[in-house]
């Protein structure tokens, strides 16, 4: 069974939960591109007071790297930080990269380069004592290479709580017909010596996932691992960011129910968002993520402001659904039909003193959008609509017919952390689907 947000809001009210201070963002809503020019799966780690961003390769070298002060930059393109490639490795498909501290204070990158020997992409790792590098090739072969899977990609770090290190990757199955998988391999302080046997956490086999699940990214949240990850293909708009979570490190890992970031989610302001990275912060976390900019002929990158809720993550201007069915129901009931999400709404609006209390989740404090789907029939029908018990405001809902589901938009201001939107009756007869609030 997959879980998410939406299937999972009775537990969030009473699940501990992190929220950044009302300040902690000036990241705009719904995301900008903060490089708008091609820098596909970016990596980004805080050093001092500078940000690194790493990317695919691209006309900038094998592993192109910005920096910045700010999330939102203004970004600086640096020298390309691995500008010679491991002995194995031909050039031209370097991917993926990702950088992150070690205990003896130098930066391991790990790489993923196409093996001249296997014909497959494989992982490769290197060091250097900047972020901004050179860094230098480790060993004459590549860290992980097996090609009987397609080969194996998207490498990232993770150290647990513990200070134990581990290894993310995906098998390249796709490359050779097969499912995908995402492993975790334990590794030695160094990054590069590998420890006991790997683990799979995460298999392909959704429709939407169509074979391909990338991109792995580990953190750890209160008790909770979230394992973010893309799906689908990259090329099109079709490609989106989802996590599974688990409260052990190895699993059982629970996909979410629906996915994190897709071009619906974020209203087709970032087409097809893909190979994020999370950015962890006392003053607020982020997730950064690319997406096709410039008619599908390359990929920026983006930043978003990101909370948990009940150590679930919410992306701040990315759609969240919430079933009405699931709020609180005062002189109305839930009503079954095939036509409605989840099969159910909530009818029976039909007297003033008629309400549903819907508990949605706010990354940050400011303004969001309630997307209330709706079905009236016999007129326009109308709700007072408040938030955390403050002024109400009318919605209106336009005739439409019952069974015939339609959304209707309302400007909220939310707090930081858990807010409840009340609908009470007001005049005529809606029945309420969902609300997405992005």
């Amino acid at each position: 069974m997959r879980r998410g947000l939406a299937g999972v809001v009775a537990a969030l009210l009473i699940s501990p939960f992190v929220v950044a201070p009302d300040s902690a963002s000036a990241v705009t809503t719904p995301p900008a591109a903060v490089i708008a020019s091609d820098f596909p799966d970016p990596d980004v780690i805080k050093v001092g007071g500078t940000y690194y961003a790493y990317s695919t390769n691209n006309s900038h070298g094998n592993v192109p790297v910005a920096t910045a002060t700010s999330l939102t930059g203004p970004w600086t393109r640096r020298p390309d930080a691995l500008p010679t490639l491991g002995a194995w490795a031909s050039g031209g498909l370097t991917w993926a990269p990702d950088v992150s501290p070690r205990a003896d204070g130098r930066y391991l990158l790990y790489y993923t380069a196409r093996s001249a020997a296997v014909g497959r992409q494989c992982i490769g790792a290197a060091v250097a004592t900047s972020p901004l590098g050179p860094f230098a090739p480790v060993g004459t072969g590549p860290l992980i290479c097996n090609g009987a899977e397609g080969g194996d990609i998207d490498a990232s770090s993770f150290t647990d709580s513990d200070g134990a290190r581990y290894l993310l990757y995906k098998d390249d199955g796709n490359a050779i017909g097969q499912p995908t998988s995402l492993w975790l391999q334990r590794v030695a302080a160094d990054g590069v010596t590998l420890q006991g046997t790997r683990v799979e956490l995460v298999r392909s086999g959704l429709p939407e996932e169509a074979g391909i699940v990338e991109a792995p990214v580990l953190t750890r949240v209160g008790a909770r691992y979230v394992l973010f990850y893309s799906l689908g293909g990259y090329g099109g708009d079709e490609y989106q960011t989802s996590y599974a979570t688990a409260t052990s490190l190895t699993g059982p890992y629970t996909k979410a129910y629906r996915s994190l970031l897709t071009t619906a989610s974020l209203d087709g302001a970032v087409r097809g968002p893909g190979g994020a990275d999370v950015v962890r912060e006392a003053g607020g976390d982020h997730l950064v993520f690319h997406g096709w900019i410039n008619n599908y002929s390359a990929r920026g990158m983006y930043v978003a402001a990101l909370g948990w809720a009940g150590e679930y993550p919410v992306v701040r201007g990315s759609r969240v659904r919430y079933e009405a069915e699931r709020g609180v129901l005062h002189h109305c009931a839930a009503r079954s039909t095939t036509t409605a999400s989840q099969g159910q709404v909530v009818a029976y609006l039909d007297y003033a003193d008629s309400w549903v209390d819907i508990t949605v989740f706010a990354p940050r404090t400011g303004s969001y959008t309630a997307h209330i789907a709706y079905a009236a029939g016999y007129g326009d029908a109308q709700h007072t609509l408040t938030v955390n018990g403050g002024a109400a405001q009318v919605v209106t809902y336009a005739n439409t017919g019952w069974e015939n589901w339609r959304q209707v938009r309302a400007d909220i201001t939310l707090t930081a952390g858990f807010n409840t939107l009340r609908l009470n009756h007001l005049s005529r007869w809606a029945e309420i689907d969902f609300v997405e609030v992005a």
